[in-house]
């Protein structure tokens, strides 16, 4: 079993201490392996089995019954990520803190997958999917926080740069398996309810992480439990400046993805949007990987973050722009490939940027979490922008319009970050 870099550690505090000793190959590749299984799990169901599954439930009430859905999934992520982190921080058991939760979080997602698989109104499709967000983000906080434990300053970007990947693989790999090699709805889920957890294995069993001592764990106070998840962006601005950057870059990157299926069927009118979903995706990810670890590789050497986002916004609000001003599936085409090459960036950069402006070593996994609901409240906000944009304010083109400007001044707020390069 490959050992934790700082478990030689003679003191006691090690396992809280600034990681320097490398990480290998090996515990990079079950990382991103966890990570996959995690993104796979939340991002499939949103592209392309709750559509499907929605659209025959209320076919024409879709568009509400997708932001729904979603929504309140996104609201289950924004309060389980968070307080799984916090727990997680807590934890004392000889299987160390992050471990139990991707597996324990991994079962219930893939439990609430299997729920939802089997619903057959919106309301049961809404609790299904649900609990599937709340395990799910709970083993997101486990396999978020590992970077921040275990990686040097040094390697940081080039490790976001796989498990970020991940993000973007695993909507590949899961619109392939739900498109291509199994036919229907509830077994797409199915299938996506097992690699989350076959996937997460190699990381719970051959990690051996070191534990926290019980010495260093707080006394549980329920107030100070409560109000731990308020970082205060006086005290810590860089925080709060990283926390609305992230937030509204991704914002806009909800507003430009969640209709994509009904973008494509409706104003390219592609002949089968769920194969269209899969190409865009598969054009999105190539880009992705292109850009992800090379430049996550040329962050680390040159030691600066916040240049390379704000290059990351303009490449993304440049191809929502055009996605924008023409619906066509060439344009689509062209527009998944400059997305994905600035996500790409994004998904390195920002990430090591993050772990750089965490208040506390003790509270890594619950800054992650509060940081994290930067990734998920947007998916609670975007439905309620976006439908009311698409039905008064120009249609598919004033979305994207829209999601370009946000993603442009999320990138251009990093700049307010002063700790970091």
């Amino acid at each position: 079993m490959e050992r934790a870099p700082d478990t030689g550690a003679a003191d006691r505090t090690a396992v809280l201490a600034e990681p320097t000793v490398p990480v290998t190959a090996g515990w990079t590749a079950r990382l991103s392996l966890a990570t996959l299984a995690v993104f796979m799990a939340f991002m499939t169901p949103i592209q392309v089995l709750l559509p499907l599954q929605l659209e025959r439930i209320a076919a024409q009430d879709k568009n509400a019954a997708l932001s729904l859905v979603t929504g309140l999934g996104a609201l289950a992520a924004v309060l389980a990520n968070p307080i799984a982190g916090a727990w997680s921080d807590r934890t004392t058991g000889r299987f160390g803190r992050r471990r139990p939760w991707i597996l324990g979080g991994a079962l219930a997602g893939a439990a609430g997958l299997a729920i939802t698989a089997a619903q057959h109104t919106v309301t049961g499709v809404a609790l299904g999917w649900c609990l599937a967000q709340a395990g799910l983000n709970a083993m997101l906080a486990g396999v978020a926080t590992p970077i921040a434990d275990q990686v040097p300053l040094g390697q940081r970007a080039r490790v976001s740069g796989w498990t970020g990947l991940m993000q973007s693989f695993g909507l590949v790999l899961g619109a392939l398996v739900t498109t291509l090699l199994v036919t229907g709805v509830r077994a797409g889920y199915t299938v996506l309810a097992v690699l989350t957890v076959v996937l997460a294995l190699p990381f719970v069993l051959l990690h051996a992480e070191p534990p926290l001592p019980r010495a260093l764990r707080p006394a549980f106070d329920p107030r100070a439990f409560a109000r731990s998840f308020w970082v205060s962006p006086r005290q810590h601005p860089d925080f709060g400046w990283a926390w609305l950057s992230r937030f509204l870059i991704n914002l806009g990157n909800a507003l430009g993805t969640l209709y994509l299926f009904y973008f494509l069927a409706d104003a390219v009118h592609h002949r089968d949007p769920g194969t269209g979903v899969l190409v865009l995706t598969a054009v999105y990810t190539l880009c992705a990987a292109l850009t992800a670890v090379p430049v996550g590789a040329l962050s680390d050497r040159v030691g600066r973050r916040k240049g390379f986002v704000v290059l990351c916004s303009v490449v993304m609000a440049a191809a929502a722009l055009a996605l924008a001003l023409f619906h066509t599936w060439p344009a689509a085409l062209a527009a998944a490939a400059v997305l994905g090459g600035g996500y790409g960036i994004y998904l390195a950069v920002d990430q090591a940027l993050v772990t750089q402006v965490l208040p506390k070593a003790v509270d890594r996994a619950k800054d992650l979490g509060v940081i994290n609901i930067a990734n998920s409240g947007p998916q609670v906000l975007a439905p309620a922008v976006a439908a009311p944009v698409i039905a008064h304010l120009g249609g598919y083109t004033g979305l994207y319009a829209a999601a370009a400007l946000v993603i442009l001044l999320g990138g251009l707020l990093v700049g307010r970050i002063r700790g970091v390069d």
